[in-house]
């Protein structure tokens, strides 16, 4: 399994709205091949930051998979516009769990 993290800054006064458009363009990540499930959370401090944690089962699910596919075409059109500055993505491997 690998975890993709983004840490999304959405806009000002478009937190509503990046919401709501999320809540759509879920449906198009979980349909995908290696996909294990995804978490969306909201900052506490700076309410325009999110967390986003995605599972996959490979790297290349996401990468190749996920990126290379039309729904990422859809994906983008329903978030991209919300992020200043646009995110950095990183994947990471599990190392403990307790």
């Amino acid at each position: 399994m690998v975890l993709e993290h983004a840490l999304l800054s959405v806009r000002p006064g478009q937190e509503a709205a990046f919401e709501d458009s999320f809540r759509q363009a879920k449906d198009v990540i979980a349909d995908m091949p290696g996909f294990g499930r995804l978490t969306l959370s909201r900052c506490h401090e700076r309410p325009g930051t999110y967390l986003l944690l995605v599972e996959w089962e490979t790297l290349e699910h996401h990468t190749v998979g996920f990126h290379g596919s039309p729904e990422y075409e859809r994906w983008r059109r329903l978030l991209h516009h919300f992020y200043d500055p646009f995110p950095v993505v990183e994947h990471f491997d599990e190392v403990l769990t307790v």
